[in-house]
């Protein structure tokens, strides 16, 4: 499904672009072949999140233990990487056409952007709802939301050129929609870097995790406990949890797997342990609540108080 709107919406993109080049040979505007230029890009950001995609719901093979969802991630980051470009050049286009402004055929400006909000809000409305949760999805949007507010900006600028004559209004709103871009890009790349290294996702706490894990019946401690990113819309943790009691394993891995299901956890890996739940480093001091009852875990009378 994710993979057929991105490609309605690659064919949109191309098929604008093409207009694009037209209009601005037509009307002599180097705005809307600069357009052209950043649309070109747009259709390259496109293919390579589709691409991502399609690798993404391949087949795994034995020693590709997530199969290929990181690509996705990857996917993201490049769109990212390419976001950031297109905002730089962007402003530097800007800045040298405040200083050179160059002549406009406004008319034709306009109806070209025009023309190009009607086809970018069409492709902003197939990408809607998928952006939220998926990552990839999330760059390929973040790159036609910024055609958006160019194309807004170009009709804004073809307006009072048309009007006014005031040829520094186009460059000034490039300014202002390539630091939109700009910001955009920034948080595509954090995102995208945070899952690729692995880091304890914004809206899971370890700490919340422990304290799930330990608050079920006969748990009495755990470590090692991680919690990552694998992909947008999957989280999974690993944790070793110490349960004293054999009897209690099978009873006790369901209610830890349904305590972090509950938490939006949907990859789960948990080693149950019988060994001496009090570690050594931790319980060593005589005032840990665990020390109390160490002799009794490892079958010995507990000390006089």
């Amino acid at each position: 499904m994710v993979t057929r709107k991105l490609a309605m919406v690659l064919g949109l993109t191309l098929t604008f672009l093409l207009v694009e080049v037209v209009g601005g040979y037509l009307s002599g505007s180097l705005a809307l072949l600069a357009d052209a230029g950043h649309m070109a890009t747009d259709v390259a950001a496109l293919s390579v999140a589709l691409v991502g995609a399609r690798i993404a719901q391949r087949r795994s093979r034995p020693s590709q233990r997530f199969g290929n969802l990181r690509w996705e991630v990857l996917a993201a980051m490049v769109n990212g990487a390419m976001l950031f470009v297109i905002g730089a050049m962007i402003s530097f286009e800007a800045v040298e056409r405040l200083g050179n402004p160059r002549e406009i055929d406004a008319v034709m400006f306009g109806i070209v952007a025009t023309a190009g909000l009607v086809v970018n809000l069409i492709a902003l409305k197939v990408l809607h709802g998928d952006h939220s949760h998926d990552l990839n999805v999330r760059g390929a949007y973040l790159h036609i939301l910024g055609d958006v507010l160019g194309s807004v900006g170009a009709i804004t600028a073809a307006i009072v050129i048309h009007t006014t004559g005031w040829l520094p209004a186009d460059p000034l709103v490039s300014i202002l929609i390539s630091a939109l871009i700009l910001v955009s890009a920034w948080r595509l790349i954090r995102d995208a870097a945070e899952i690729l290294l692995d880091r304890e996702p914004r809206d899971v706490s370890v700490p919340e995790v422990e304290r799930r894990l330990t608050a079920n019946a006969g748990v009495a401690r755990v470590h090692d406990v991680h919690v990552w990113t694998v992909t947008s819309g999957l989280v999974a943790m690993s944790a070793h949890v110490v349960v004293p009691e054999l009897a209690r394993h099978p009873e006790a891995l369901r209610q830890l797997e349904g305590a972090m299901r509950e938490m939006g956890i949907g990859h789960v890996t948990i080693q149950l342990e019988t060994g001496d739940p009090c570690d050594a480093e931790l319980c060593g001091h005589e005032d840990h609540p665990l020390a109390a009852h160490r002799a009794t875990w490892a079958g010995q009378e507990p000390a006089a108080p």
